[in-house]
């Protein structure tokens, strides 16, 4: 029997989220994971060619390899920079 390893997928949306745990083979990847784990049947807005991913708030490539409790996570693009956003609501605006 192959190892697995226990890890999470986590992917949120302004009106909802969803953080899965899953078990999966030792040695695979950031990309399998996420394909594993059925989040792109829920969220069909995901495209792992433009979405961002990351563990643990780093930024990292879809192969890299997972260790035991890694918590992956696909990011959505910024609508507007952040900085933007903090200047515009101190103006009241």
């Amino acid at each position: 029997m192959a190892e697995t390893l226990q890890v999470e997928v986590a992917y949120a949306e302004p009106d909802r989220q969803r953080v899965m745990e899953i078990d999966i083979a030792v040695g695979s990847t950031l990309e399998q994971a996420i394909r594993i784990s059925g989040i792109l049947d829920e969220f069909p807005g995901i495209d792992l060619n433009s979405n961002k991913v990351g563990i643990f708030g780093r930024l990292c490539s879809l192969q890299q390899v997972l260790r035991q409790g890694d918590r992956i996570e696909i990011y959505r693009p910024l609508l507007m920079d952040p900085m933007e956003h903090r200047r515009q609501r101190a103006a009241g605006k």
